[in-house]
């Protein structure tokens, strides 16, 4: 008996710690913020859930994946686009999407001599999940062509295309429901990870990361990074000719990082959650308040910097910051516009 308090003990001191040193900071208990960088931004009205963006690296067109995430009408579950310097006369739904259609994380495949490709992670609300592909051609129209699905691919979040079937994407939880999910959120347990699609099957490239989140890659294609939402950092992984990871830097960003834009000088453009709790009252209730932060990243030096922070409802629950040499055009998870700020 004596053997088993002293095992509960222990057990109740290290959950305790491990609230008060991972959970609590990670969700932003000590967050001491202001507002910044909102001057001269501009509210673009389009769907509900404006949860991943992406800027054309040569039209300049932005892309924007939106979905209700609070169960309510799916009818706004599209991709859209437009360009930054006439937004609501270009403003364009794109069309030929499957019919069971809830899009997240989205990325471009930029080719030389064939249509460019956008992947899109897809939750049908039949269940499963899936990686839709579509080409994107010079018009601007999206045609799908593909819809991948393997075992790996088990709670997705965003998706990294690298060939013209291939692709890396993140698995935010390890436990998609149920109460293991809830304790793995709850306690900040390292869980989750990065599987990879060669093309014709998926395996698991990393792990060992708390709710991944965001993906993208060096210019170069030689360096992958992973967000971690509670984590509060960005993972750098050396890329191998056969796609395995190796992580080779961990970047603290101090702040629920989401989605990760490539920025035109090779920073890292990261819509964040600095308040975690705030984000889950605003998922409950759409009139409270949920704290959204941009921060870009140098990877070479890991120099972190805060560019826009908004606290009174401009845009809640920021989720991607894409960033052209002009714009910079910040998503969420649930309203539904886009923020189009001078750079």
């Amino acid at each position: 008996m004596r053997t088993f308090l002293i095992g509960l003990v222990i057990v109740v001191l290290a959950l305790a710690l491990r609230m008060a040193f991972v959970v609590a900071p990670a969700a932003g208990t000590f967050a001491d913020l202001e507002e910044t960088g909102l001057a001269g931004c501009e509210a673009l009205t389009i769907a509900p859930g404006t949860e991943d963006v992406t800027i054309h690296p040569v039209t300049g067109l932005a892309l924007v994946s939106t979905a209700e995430r609070r169960g309510g009408d799916s009818a706004g579950n599209a991709i859209w686009s437009f360009d930054p310097a006439d937004p609501q006369a270009s403003l364009t739904r794109l069309t030929d999407a499957p019919e069971d259609f809830v899009p997240h994380g989205i990325s471009l495949l930029v080719r030389e001599g064939a249509p460019d490709r956008l992947f899109v992670v897809n939750h049908p609300r039949a269940g499963g999940h899936r990686i839709e592909i579509f080409e994107f051609d010079a018009e601007g129209a999206l045609t799908h062509v593909d819809s991948i699905t393997y075992p790996e691919l088990s709670s997705p979040n965003d998706v990294l295309a690298v060939g013209p079937r291939s692709f890396y994407a993140t698995n935010d939880r390890r436990y998609a429901e149920g109460l293991a999910s809830q304790i793995e959120a709850f306690f900040g347990l390292p869980l989750s990870g990065v599987s990879y699609f060669d093309g014709e099957a998926g395996r698991i490239a990393a792990d060992g990361l708390i709710y991944a989140n965001g993906i993208n890659m060096s210019a170069d294609g030689r360096f992958i990074y992973v967000a971690e939402f509670l984590g509060r950092r960005v993972n750098v992984y050396r890329r191998a000719a056969d796609g395995s990871l190796e992580r080779v830097d961990r970047i603290a960003v101090h702040t629920g990082a989401d989605n990760i834009e490539i920025g035109p000088e090779g920073d890292l453009w990261i819509g964040a959650h600095p308040d975690v709790f705030a984000f889950l009252d605003h998922l409950e209730d759409p009139g409270a308040i949920a704290p959204s932060e941009v921060v870009r990243v140098d990877p070479e030096t890991g120099t972190v910097t805060r560019e826009l922070v908004a606290l009174n409802g401009q845009i809640d629950a920021s989720s991607v910051a894409a960033a052209s040499e002009d714009n910079l055009i910040v998503g969420a998870v649930f309203d539904d516009h886009v923020l189009i700020c001078p750079r």
